[in-house]
């Protein structure tokens, strides 16, 4: 039974794929077919626990790139709470809902997907950027008023026990010490694996989520230069465990006739939840832009009310026909989101005019972009390692050089070594559009994604730019595309490093004779 579930998961998601949708969207599908009552398929203990391996191990990933400052920005507390609180009243009012439904359903939409939202921003690159973070950490403070919620509805109540979690950074030194020595092969793999998997397991047995377990220790470890290692080695066996998670959602199966109507309005309800995000950002001063793609990436509801509607189900406090109908909800809207989050910028850069209007002018922006370059001559865009390496080198041959990266924790560490570096997303049109690259020589695209890259290229010949355009490119099918773009010089990093090694040896065979 296990072959079949993987093999129609795969089907599905390749014909997704196929047609421009993520192939979350296929796993969801399949679920439903696989649920079908001709063909009664339940999932089993396996599916579960690749399932449940699966959120551990994306949760135990966002906790490794998580900074306590994130939290703690006025934009993510306000707009977090302000939406959680408003929301939720406003479905309780349209529902009808009393006593502990309230908590249940109406809190439990207000919610968003903590699955969807991570995955969607890790494809994009977009985790460590402005508006990812300030998703990230509103996902973050929904898991914690989510916990409090089971406590209060008795279905999972946390034990005294639960403050010893508080004494996790203790631990600090001693995984690390794991950390470094575990390699860079398969003993990182299992000790991901096992953090993950047994940050989960005691915070269940205090009473606490499993997932918010995973997320502490990996937090416990953020900051530690080998986490990113850490994360792109998890990344395949998470990828491969979430594809259960998402079959197991479809799993729930279709609810009774007689209640889509409240389907329907709950659908509806979605695009409510992400506009009232947006204009909640905007009231916190952030650009249009930043707010209208935070907010798409938050406008799905969250697989936690699937989770909490079933316990509470089971425990009596909740009819059981919400259980088809919240499933359904879910799933239907994780299949809306997931293809508009795949095309947010473009969408913004649609009705980027109407929504501009709606952005605040008369403050500061926290997410403000430069419009001067002063008198640098380069412009190295992303400050990976790659750009790191870049920056440098044009700086030690005398070269005026500034660098430019949308993740706030690279600019400071560019600014702790005294480097001339400034905030901006190179996905930004507006960015091109202010920045006045007059006195520039040369721009050096350095970033991961190959859609920032080629919209920047597209922007800045747009915008009259005459000077050498620089792009970094990971594979053969890019360099193409690039070019057509408007770029001037392709870099292949493996390769060229490769080549360039091949030829030092070559040049240094007399020295050691």
């Amino acid at each position: 039974m296990d072959v079949l579930w993987i093999g129609i998961a795969y089907v599905m998601g390749l014909l997704s794929s196929r047609i421009g949708l993520p192939p979350l969207v296929g796993y969801l599908l399949a679920g439903f077919g696989l649920g079908a009552k001709s063909l009664g398929f339940t999932g089993g203990e396996t599916l579960h626990q690749f399932a449940e391996a699966g959120v551990l191990l994306m949760l135990f990933a966002v906790g490794l790139k998580l900074r306590l400052p994130s939290l703690l920005r006025l934009e993510v507390l306000g707009v977090g709470s302000l939406h959680l609180a408003i929301f939720t009243l406003l479905i309780t009012v349209v529902l009808g809902l009393s006593g502990q439904s309230i908590l249940v359903i109406g809190l439990g939409l207000a919610f968003s997907s903590t699955v969807l939202a991570v995955k969607i921003l890790e494809e994009k690159r977009e985790a460590n950027a402005y508006h990812g973070r300030t998703v990230l950490g509103i996902l973050i403070l929904q898991d914690l008023v989510a916990v409090g919620s089971l406590a209060f509805l008795g279905v999972q109540v946390p034990s005294p026990w639960a403050l010893l979690l508080l004494a996790l950074p203790l631990l600090r030194p001693i995984l690390i010490g794991l950390l470094e020595r575990s390699g860079h092969d398969e003993l990182m793999l299992l000790l991901g694996l096992s953090l993950a998997l047994g940050g989960g397991a005691l915070a269940h047995a205090v009473g606490l989520s499993s997932e918010l377990g995973a997320l502490l220790l990996g937090a416990v470890l953020a900051g530690h230069p080998q986490t990113k290692e850490l994360s792109s080695t998890l990344w395949g066996l998470k990828e491969t465990f979430l594809v259960a998670f998402f079959l197991e959602i479809g799993l729930g199966g279709f609810p009774a006739f007689q209640t889509w109507p409240t389907v329907l309005v709950l659908v509806l309800a979605l695009a409510g939840k992400g506009i009232f995000f947006f204009f909640l950002f905007i009231g916190f001063k952030l650009r249009a832009r930043t707010a209208f793609v935070a907010s798409l990436a938050l406008s799905s509801y969250s697989e936690f009310v699937f989770i909490i509607s079933r316990a509470a189900i089971d425990a009596g406090k909740l009819p059981p026909e919400w259980n088809g109908i919240l499933g359904v909800v879910v799933s239907i809207s994780l299949m809306i989101a997931a293809p508009l989050n795949r095309i947010a910028h473009a969408l913004f850069d649609k009705y980027e005019r109407q929504l501009e209007r709606l952005e605040r002018h008369d403050v500061p922006h926290p997410d403000h972009l430069p419009s001067t370059l002063g008198e640098a001559k380069w412009l190295v865009v992303g400050l990976g390692r790659t750009g790191g390496a870049a920056y440098k080198m044009l700086e030690a041959q005398g070269q005026q050089v500034i660098g430019m990266d949308s993740d706030p924790a690279k600019l400071h560490v560019h600014r702790e070594k005294g480097r001339n570096v400034v905030y901006g997303d190179a996905e930004d049109p507006e960015l091109w559009e202010r920045l006045d690259c007059s006195n520039l020589e040369g721009v050096l695209l350095t970033l991961p994604d190959l859609e920032s890259k080629s919209r920047a290229t597209l922007w800045l010949r747009k915008h009259k730019f005459v000077g050498r355009i620089a792009a970094t490119s990971y594979h053969k099918e890019e360099d193409t595309w690039l070019e057509g773009c408007g770029a001037d010089l392709i870099f292949r990093p493996f390769a060229e490093a490769g080549e360039r090694l091949a030829e030092r040896m070559l040049e240094g065979r007399g020295e050691g004779v």
